[in-house]
């Protein structure tokens, strides 16, 4: 299987042009390359944040509308938003995309994290560092897959409505997995002897060769469970609950074949704590929606480019009662 680890060598984010080889071989691998069409731009290296080394890229199409911070769930990668990304520079917006702490070509123990503050605490100065590069034009939109979205609704939440995001977007978020009192307990009684255990690669998505990639052919897969990452999550969510509510307007979109996380009771926390939330549910969609079957993907990124219409015309108000929950 390739190995994309001597990428680590690279230094400070900076224009991807002209590429060198190794780099080219990971923008191929992953699908990327082509995106690099229509005088769209790159820039791509390391961000240092919060003691850790991001690997960051800054897809930056003509004029941008705004800039759409993407980020990735647990176990996954920037190099796996193929498809969203492609959606984002079609409609004109600058796309930061960022491998969490742990994961991908980022700095630190893999898939783990001491404190869930620590994403916040990341995503923040990566912020203040691309935008102090005029690489983060304005307006700021989130987008986050499970476990980035709940950074980013977190981060919302605890900002309030202070104007530093216009709108969040999140795919099946998560706020707890599923079956997460039989695990808890689990994790109550194993943690003290166990550091990890060994990951179960579910079938998330329809879409079989997506599936087979992360199992047989993407060399940035974790392969393990850690404890210390299921103890973070269990100590966040009772912040997460305690947080007032959000008035920043809010796109969920929901598979209803999700069994990674537990969607039904999220989408109650979340309709509470964003009440302008706008929720489509897909009933055959399962949890890694941005690699969902085309059929699916289509349905799902139609909802969010109408979502993301309000934030692209001066002269359109952004939504005002986002409250409705459609299938």
């Amino acid at each position: 299987m390739t190995d994309f680890t001597p990428l680590q060598a690279l230094g400070p984010i900076a224009p991807a042009d002209p590429f060198g080889r190794l780099l080219q071989g990971y923008l191929d691998h992953y699908g990327l390359a082509p995106l690099l069409a229509s005088r769209v731009g790159l820039h791509v290296g390391y961000v240092e944040a919060h003691g850790f080394r991001l690997w960051t890229q800054v897809w930056s199409p003509p004029a941008p509308r705004g800039t759409i911070f993407v980020v990735h769930g647990y176990y996954d990668h920037l190099g796996l938003y193929r498809h969203l990304l492609e959606c984002l520079l079609e409609r004109g917006w600058q796309v930061v995309l960022w491998d969490l702490p742990g994961h991908g070509l980022s700095s630190g123990p893999r898939a783990t994290i001491a404190d869930f503050a620590d994403y916040g605490r990341c995503l923040e100065s990566l912020q203040t560092q691309l935008s102090a590069r005029d690489l983060a034009p304005r307006p700021w939109l989130g987008i986050g897959q499970s476990t980035g979205a709940a950074i980013l609704a977190t981060d919302a939440l605890h900002r309030g409505d202070d104007g530093h995001w216009s709108g969040l977007v999140l795919l099946a978020p998560l706020v707890r997995p599923s079956g997460w009192s039989q695990s808890s307990w689990l994790h109550r009684l194993l943690g003290p002897f166990v550091s990890s255990v060994p990951r179960r690669f579910r079938e998330n998505s329809t879409d079989s060769d997506f599936a087979t990639f992360l199992r047989e052919s993407d060399p940035l897969q974790p392969d393990r469970l850690t404890m210390e990452w299921v103890d973070a999550m269990r100590r966040w969510m009772p912040r997460l609950l305690a947080m007032p509510e959000s008035p920043l307007p809010t796109l969920i979109l929901q598979g209803e074949q999700d069994l990674t996380v537990d969607w039904e009771w999220n989408l109650d926390v979340l309709t509470r704590k964003f009440p302008r939330a706008e929720v489509h549910r897909h009933p055959e969609a399962r949890h890694h929606l941005v690699n969902e079957a085309e059929p699916i993907r289509r349905v799902l990124f139609g909802q969010l480019t109408r979502f993301l219409a309000a934030f692209e015309h001066a002269d359109t108000p952004t939504a005002t009662s986002r409250s409705a929950t459609h299938r």
